[in-house]
Formats: C-alpha cells, structure tokens, sequence
C-alpha cells in the first residue's frame, strides 16, 4: 500500500509539472490580457448525447399509528409486499436501498397542549435498473401497493466515456476554429500548446408519479411508461486551447 501511495503522489507532481510547463504561457495571457505572438486562443464547446444506461425507481413508505408498535408493524408489511414484488419480477430485494429511515412522533399543533396523537415510521428506498423491460411491471406493481411518492429517472453510469466523447468534440471544434484562422491569415496552424476542459453532466430530473389507488389500473392494460423510450443524456464540455501558428 505504501509503495502504490508514493507512485501515485509521483505521478501526479509529475502531472501537475508537466501541466504547469505547458500552461503557463496561456495562462500570462489570460492573466494578464496580452496575446502571445505566433499563437491562436480559441474557445469551443463540444457535446456528446447517449442513452440511459440505468434506470432509477425511488419510493416511499409511509405508515402512522397512535402506537409506535403498530406503525413499525404497518411498515414493515409494506416493505415485505415490496420485497415480494421485486421477486416476482426475478430482482434480488438486496438491490433495493434505504436512503432514509426515520421514526417521530405525531402532534396535533392545534391543540393548544400539543397532544400526541400517534407515531409516524418513513422509509425511503430506490432501487436501479439496468434492464428496462422490468421497469413497467415494477411501476404497474407499486401502483397497486401502500407506497408514495414514485418516481422514475434515468442516469448514465458510464458518465467517464461520455465525457471523454464530449472533449474530444470540443476539441476537434477549437481546432476547425483554430485552422480557419490560421488559413484566413495566410499561416498553417501548429501544435497544441496548451489546453483547459470543463465537463458539465445533467442533473436527473425525476418527476413525481401520484400513488394510484389499489385496483385503480385495469388488468391487463399498460403501464403508464409503456411504448415510451427514454430520454437521451447529453454531457457538455468546454475547451479552451492554445495554439501555434507556423
């Protein structure tokens, strides 16, 4: 462990010299306002869209009762019904999450002693999918069970590839740019002197699903995400790059 420690922090001084000797001009000129002679500065955005890899599926459980016994009770039924479900759709329950579990107290405010009327138990669990045929029997499932607050979003796992596809766009862009500058002034571009990246991911965007009522959907009707594809993700990058002009 020791010896991977030290290859590592010898690596990265290295890294981080090499990248000095070849950003410091461009960042004088960044500094301090001033081109350098012989050079074009060229900024470019780039983009690369993919299709989900993954789908998220975040719900809650929810259960109060005026005892505390009961309404732990409550929960765990509903959080067996769901690991039911998850079986019958060939899922291990141990793919499921808890993000938050949380026992409290119910007080009634307009009470002017705030009476405890009951106890609350909350769960809330997600659980990802990488096979999307399951995602409509699972929503279809919970639909039927004493669930809130359903959810469905879809992330890129492999966001690392798709932002390497982003920079390698934005780069092919500042170097167009770059050539017909250097074309338009009669020069021929040289090599790439230096060079700063920004990658931007989206934000997952999951919109809540209102829990229908138990026996609200009609058998054997689809569900709701059926014969719908899922949306593309699009990762950003930006690149600002130093070039030579021969």
């Amino acid at each position: 462990m020791k010896k991977q420690k030290s290859r590592f922090r010898a690596v990265t001084v290295a890294a981080f010299a090499a990248w000095l000797m070849l950003g410091r001009p461009a960042m004088a000129q960044e500094q301090s306002g001033k081109a350098i002679p012989n050079t074009v500065w060229v900024g470019a955005d780039g983009k690369f869209e993919s299709d989900p890899d993954t789908a998220l599926v975040q719900f809650g459980i929810s259960a109060q009762e005026e005892k505390l016994q009961d309404a732990t009770q409550k929960a765990t039924q509903a959080a067996e019904q769901v690991r039911q479900l998850l079986r019958s759709n060939a899922i291990d329950p141990g793919q499921a999450q808890i993000g938050r579990f949380a026992t409290e107290p119910v007080y009634d405010y307009k009470n002017p002693k705030r009476k405890l009327v009951g106890y609350r138990v909350e769960a809330n669990i997600s659980i990802k999918l990488k096979d999307f045929s399951k995602i409509g029997p699972i929503t279809e499932g919970l639909s039927t069970l004493d669930v809130t607050n359903t959810s469905i979003s879809y992330q890129l796992d492999s966001m690392d590839a798709a932002k390497i596809r982003a920079v390698e766009d934005a780069l092919r862009r500042a170097r167009d740019e770059a050539s017909a500058v250097a074309q338009s002034s009669g020069r021929t571009l040289g090599e790439l002197s230096y060079a700063s990246v920004d990658t931007y991911e989206p934000q997952p965007i999951r919109p809540m699903m209102a829990r229908a009522a138990p026996g609200a959907m009609e058998a054997g009707a689809p569900p709701p995400t059926a014969g719908f594809s899922a949306e593309k993700i699009t990762v950003t990058a930006h690149v600002n790059a130093l070039y030579n002009l021969k």
